[in-house]
Order: structure tokens, then C-alpha cells, then sequence
């Protein structure tokens, strides 16, 4: 992307950075000590009045937990405002824009890198806890009981966050699993059908399409991507979400188009280039039959109406 584009990626090396250029997040930590991790209390982030991150993606997880106080953040085009005794959950390379924080508000802030799970499959977490999935609601609403085991999960993680040695990482990871074991009574249960093996290859495709969106617009370079054949990725998708592949490839470039359009200062044939390749009618009228109205439409309303 151009210099332009207002919508980074971060990765677990640029966090320190991204995090402490607004001079909120006290202490600063180094991430090369805790390369997989970082957990700060939000009560030791400064003047929260002004608090405020721009729209970005990571490549890692995050969450934050409310004790007290409110915020209000965003996943993708949605806009959540949660309060205390809640959690917030943002898969990687999810685009996020986190708006402000009352200055009153307690808890935590983390976020992790999955290869802290060297000991589990790739996409474990997006297949066992709904939280984790890309288009799942991101707040978990808790119990008093389960408030108080969070806080004390939290509060050991965070302490071995802070110790002069490189945290242990199999026993952070160990917390977390924990964690996220709690916090699985507190969201719905998963029917059976989310459980099978078309599920896990469905949730893999939406992760490709999140990570990979500018790199491949085919079903059949996801397929490949995946090891599998696209009449059986279709299959898939089709049987946990009553859409096809394609039909999901397109509801993505849509998003980061929209995204695109909202936050960048990228114009309409730039994007059509970037991310479709495309000339500007075939992208205007590829938008237009996905979202009734046309990227220009999109563009004066996302002007007149910061909320859209």
C-alpha cells in the first residue's frame, strides 16, 4: 500500500511502539523480552481523557477487560461500547479503531501472539471459543463468580509479565488456556455441526481471507492455500453458513473496501486497484451489486455521518 494508507498492520515488534507513541501506556515494556506477550493494567494508562487509537490490524489477539468504567471500540465496520464486567475480544488481523476510555476505568489490557500455543494446532482458538471468531460478537458478559477468577488469572499473568527474567512462556500460555476455559461458560454452547471438521476448514478460509485478502481474489487460491480442493472448500462453507465461498470472498472485499474508503485517504481507483484489481467501473459495479449503493455513495455518507 501507499504511504497513504491509514489502516497498518502491526506485528508483536512494532507493538511497543504503535502502543506508547500517544504516551498512554505506562510502563513500557520491552517486546523483546515478552516477544509473545503484553499485559498492561488499565488504571496505569494515562490520560485516559484523550485516549484514542487509530484504525489498524495486528497480526496478534488482543482483548481488554472491564473491572470499571466504559469504552467504546470497534471490530471491523461495528462499533461496541462495553462496560464493567466485560470482555472484549479482537482476533488477529481484525481491523480495529479503539475510540476512548473513560477515565475512570479499571482492568486490563492484553494481547498475545498464538504461537504461544506451540503445543496446539494452528486456528485452536478460533475452533474452541466462540470469542475468537471473526464474526462472532466480541463482548463476554461475566458472572461476579467469574469476574473474580479472571482478576486472579489476570493478575498472575501479569505479574510474571513484570519480572526482570523473560516471562515463562509455557506458563503464560498455561493462564491463558485457563482463562479462555472459564470464559466458555459464559457464551453460548456451539451446536454439534460447529464442531466437525467442515467447521475447522470454514474457519481456516476466514481466516485466509482476513490475512491474505490482498494477496488472492480466486477460490482456487484459497483452495490451494488450504490443501484442498474448492469444490470442497465450497461444501464446507456452504454447510456451516448457508453461503458459498464466493459469497464470502466477496462479503471481505467489501469490508476492506469500506474500510478503505472510511479511514484511508486512498480515492475510489486506487482502490479498485489495490485491492481488486480492477478498473474503477468493474469495482463500482461489483460494490454496487454487494451493497445497493456505490463507492461514492459509500464515501459521502461515511463523510456526513462519522457513525456509519
Amino acid at each position: 500500500m501507499t504511504n497513504q494508507q491509514k489502516i497498518p498492520t502491526i506485528d508483536a515488534n512494532q507493538m511497543t511502539q504503535f502502543h506508547t507513541r500517544s504516551n498512554h501506556w505506562q510502563p513500557n515494556i520491552s517486546n523483546v523480552k515478552h516477544q509473545y506477550l503484553h499485559i498492561n493494567k488499565l488504571d496505569e494508562v494515562k490520560d485516559k481523557e484523550h485516549f484514542y487509537h487509530p484504525p489498524h490490524r495486528k497480526t496478534l489477539h488482543d482483548f481488554v477487560y472491564l473491572k470499571k468504567g466504559k469504552s467504546i471500540r470497534t471490530k471491523g465496520l461495528n462499533t461496541y461500547e462495553f462496560g464493567a464486567g466485560t470482555i472484549f475480544f479482537l482476533p488477529a488481523h481484525q481491523i480495529t479503531e479503539h475510540e476512548m476510555m473513560s477515565v475512570d476505568a479499571e482492568g486490563y489490557y492484553c494481547h498475545f501472539d498464538e504461537k504461544i500455543f506451540d503445543f496446539l494446532p494452528k486456528n485452536y482458538l478460533s475452533m474452541q471459543y466462540p470469542f475468537f471468531q471473526l464474526q462472532s460478537n466480541p463482548i463476554v458478559h461475566l458472572s461476579e463468580n467469574t469476574q473474580e477468577r479472571v482478576e486472579f488469572i489476570l493478575s498472575n499473568i501479569e505479574q510474571l509479565y513484570r519480572e526482570e527474567t523473560s516471562s515463562n512462556k509455557r506458563l503464560v500460555s498455561s493462564y491463558l488456556m485457563v482463562l479462555f476455559e472459564t470464559l466458555r461458560k459464559e457464551t453460548p454452547s456451539q451446536s454439534h455441526k460447529s464442531k466437525n471438521a467442515f467447521f475447522e476448514i470454514t474457519e481456516r478460509y476466514k481466516h485466509a481471507l482476513s490475512e491474505h485478502i490482498y494477496d488472492y481474489q480466486s477460490i482456487s487460491d484459497y483452495a490451494n492455500l488450504l490443501n484442498i480442493s474448492p469444490n470442497y472448500l465450497n461444501k464446507c462453507v456452504k454447510f456451516c453458513t448457508n453461503k458459498t465461498s464466493h459469497d464470502l470472498l466477496s462479503e471481505m472485499l467489501i469490508l476492506e473496501a469500506k474500510m478503505l474508503i472510511k479511514y484511508s485517504d486512498l480515492r475510489i481507483h486506487e482502490i479498485a486497484f489495490k485491492l481488486c484489481d480492477q478498473s474503477p467501473s468493474n469495482f463500482s459495479r461489483f460494490f454496487k451489486n454487494q451493497t445497493g449503493i456505490t463507492p461514492k455513495d459509500y464515501a459521502k455518507i461515511c463523510t456526513e455521518n462519522e457513525w456509519y
